[in-house]
């Protein structure tokens, strides 16, 4: 580090994060049971429960090694787990993140379909079909996350055991950031921002369907609405500042391997490590999806029946 830089402070990743990471762990393993439970007793046959059920899964591989993180950043970033453990550690994170943002893009493509032009979506939205997507999402995330795991994630401790490690990465070592940055950028631009834009588009044409329907149930309009709502809330606390700040950090690391500081640097990393902890919340605001896509799903699934046998009716 340039001697013109002031060192950063670790009072955030050392003390709130671990602790951050303590409740979700807990509060997400009963959350997200309650969910997957509601939906496999509700509403087995819907093929939209689905992708619910997947962002269940990405949640639960995700959760199981918080307490491992937990410990990790109480004992002063002390990896005592092993080099290979920390690389599953952060691939089931990027699992979680970007298989959860494939899902929630399914889903609003599923409902744009269902509401926008729901005669045509009658025989797509089908559980073998959601299965088939569900497949592709999965490898789809997997091919983006495991050059992840190429990447350097441990650094060597200066215990005597030799077999211990003192790092374990979120992203990489200093030695390959400007890399990191490249590939960190590529998975910015295909596992978030053309997600988000598809979900962005599909849930706007549906409010505004919603908003010049007449037709459509008013209960309807509101929980859809209230979805949307919970889906900018996710994104707005979870997912953008994580990415935006992710990137600016890499970007300092790089400066600072250049000798260069930038006035920003402490400011960037503290913001980055808020934002790690804010992206763990994600996996206790799924299940707020779970509740209103079931109810969405089940009084639009009832409208759109009355509506075909009227019109096969008329016919």
């Amino acid at each position: 580090m340039p001697n013109n830089c002031t060192p950063v402070e670790y009072d955030f990743e050392h003390k709130i994060l671990p602790s951050i990471y303590t409740v979700v762990f807990i509060i997400g393993l009963g959350a997200n049971g309650w969910g997957m439970k509601s939906i496999l007793q509700k509403q087995k046959k819907v093929g939209n429960n689905v992708f619910l059920l997947n962002i269940g899964l990405a949640n639960f591989l995700f959760l199981p090694t918080l307490p491992f993180l937990s410990a990790y950043y109480f004992m002063n970033s002390n990896w005592i787990f092993g080099d290979a453990f920390c690389k599953i550690t952060r691939f089931c994170f990027n699992l979680n993140l970007y298989g959860s943002i494939g899902f929630l893009t399914c889903i609003s493509v599923d409902r744009y379909l269902a509401i926008v032009h729901p005669l045509k979506a009658m025989g797509m939205i089908t559980v073998r079909n959601s299965v088939a997507i569900s497949v592709v999402v999965w490898l789809l995330v997997s091919v983006q996350s495991l050059p992840d795991m190429l990447y350097l994630k441990t650094s060597a401790s200066n215990t005597t055991n030799t077999s211990e490690t003192a790092k374990c990465y979120h992203t990489t070592s200093t030695k390959y950031v400007e890399d990191y940055l490249i590939y960190s950028l590529g998975q910015t631009l295909t596992g978030f921002c053309i997600p988000f834009f598809i979900l962005l588009g599909c849930y706007g044409h549906v409010i505004l369907v919603l908003c010049q329907s007449n037709t459509i149930d008013k209960e309807v309009k509101q929980r859809s609405l209230k979805l949307l709502f919970i889906l900018i809330l996710l994104f707005s606390v979870c997912y953008i500042p994580y990415h935006i700040f992710r990137n600016l950090n890499l970007y300092a690391r790089g400066l600072l391997k250049k000798e260069k500081c930038p006035s920003w640097n402490n400011g960037v990393f503290s913001a980055h490590q808020i934002s790690r902890g804010l992206v763990c919340l994600n996996s206790i605001l799924n299940p707020l999806v779970y509740l209103h896509i079931m109810d969405i799903s089940t009084h639009f699934n009832q409208l759109l029946r009355a509506e075909h046998w009227q019109i096969i009716i008329m016919i």
